[in-house]
C-alpha cells in the first residue's frame, strides 16, 4: 500500500463514529424534507471524506496515507470504463430478454456535455464518499485484514451507510424494500471488491473516485433513463435490482482471483 500511513485502532473508531454521526444529520434532514434534496445529498455523500480529513488531523496531525497521487493512467481509465461495462452488460441482458424495453428517444442530453460535465459533476459528489472509503478505510482494514475480508467489510459499512435513505425515504425503485436492501447490498459488496483492488493496487485514491463516479453517472443518468418499464423491470434494474446485483456478483469474483497482486495484512 504505497504512501499509506499506520491508522490505530482509536482512529479507526474515531473514523467511523465521526461518519455515522455526521451523516445522521443530513439523513434527518433528507427523510424529514426539511432542506433542499440535492445539496443535501452533496453535503451526505461529503461525510465520510470530511471525516476522514478531520481524524487524519486529529491522530497524524497531516493528511498524508490518503492517495492524493492520481497514480498510473491504467487504473484511472480502469475505474472508469469499469461501471459501463457490468452496468452495460447486465441491463443489455434485461432488454435483449424482454424483461425490460429500451427507448433511447428518453436520453435528450447532449453527449459530449454528459460526458465532459456529467462526469465532473458526479466527480465532485462521488469523491466525498471516496476519500473516506477507499482513502481512509480500506488501508485501515487492509492493515488488519486479508484482502477478502477487507473488500466485505468496507462494502458492508458502505451500504449500511445508505441503509436509512433506503428505508426511511425515497433511495430506492419503488419495490418492496427487503428487496431493495438484498439487492443494493449484494451489489456495494460486490463492486467493493473491485474498489479495494484499485485503491490498494493503484496507492491513489482517484481510480476509486472515477469508478464511483462513473457508476453513478452512466447508471443513474443514463441506463436507467432509457430503460422502459414492461411490469418486473424494476426488480431487475436500477441499483435495487437482481441485474445489478448479479453483476457486482460477478466483479467480485474477477476481483477476488487477483487479490495476489494487492499487499494486505
Amino acid at each position: 500500500m504505497k504512501n499509506d500511513q499506520p491508522i490505530s485502532n482509536a482512529a479507526l473508531a474515531t473514523y467511523l463514529a465521526l461518519t455515522f454521526s455526521l451523516s445522521a444529520i443530513f439523513w434527518y434532514l433528507v427523510i424529514t424534507g426539511k432542506g433542499q434534496g440535492q445539496p443535501l445529498i452533496l453535503y451526505l455523500m461529503w461525510c465520510p471524506g470530511v471525516s476522514a480529513i478531520v481524524t487524519r488531523l486529529i491522530f497524524q496531525r497531516n493528511v498524508r496515507g490518503q492517495g492524493w497521487t492520481p497514480g498510473q493512467p491504467i487504473w484511472l481509465a480502469l475505474g472508469y470504463f469499469l461501471p459501463v461495462a457490468y452496468a452495460g452488460i447486465a441491463y443489455a441482458i434485461v432488454w435483449l430478454t424482454g424483461q425490460g424495453g429500451v427507448d433511447l428517444a428518453r436520453f435528450t442530453t447532449p453527449v459530449l456535455t454528459f460526458v465532459v460535465l456529467g462526469s465532473l459533476q458526479s466527480t465532485l459528489s462521488a469523491t466525498g464518499e471516496e476519500i473516506g472509503w477507499r482513502g481512509f478505510l480500506v488501508p485501515a482494514l487492509a492493515q488488519r485484514f486479508s484482502f477478502t475480508k477487507t473488500a466485505i467489510l468496507s462494502g458492508l459499512t458502505w451500504s449500511l451507510w445508505h441503509y436509512p435513505l433506503i428505508i426511511l425515504a425515497n433511495y430506492n425503485a419503488g419495490t418492496a424494500t427487503w428487496w431493495a436492501l438484498l439487492c443494493f447490498t449484494i451489489m456495494v459488496v460486490g463492486i467493493a471488491f473491485a474498489f479495494a483492488w484499485l485503491r490498494l493496487r493503484s496507492g491513489s485514491v482517484w481510480p476509486a473516485a472515477l469508478m464511483h463516479a462513473s457508476h453513478n453517472l452512466f447508471i443513474q443518468g443514463f441506463l436507467d433513463r432509457v430503460t422502459v418499464d414492461t411490469g418486473r423491470t424494476l426488480w431487475l434494474t436500477t441499483e435495487f435490482g437482481a441485474a445489478l446485483a448479479i453483476a457486482g456478483a460477478i466483479t467480485a469474483f474477477l476481483f477476488w482471483r487477483r487479490r495476489d497482486a494487492v499487499n494486505t495484512a
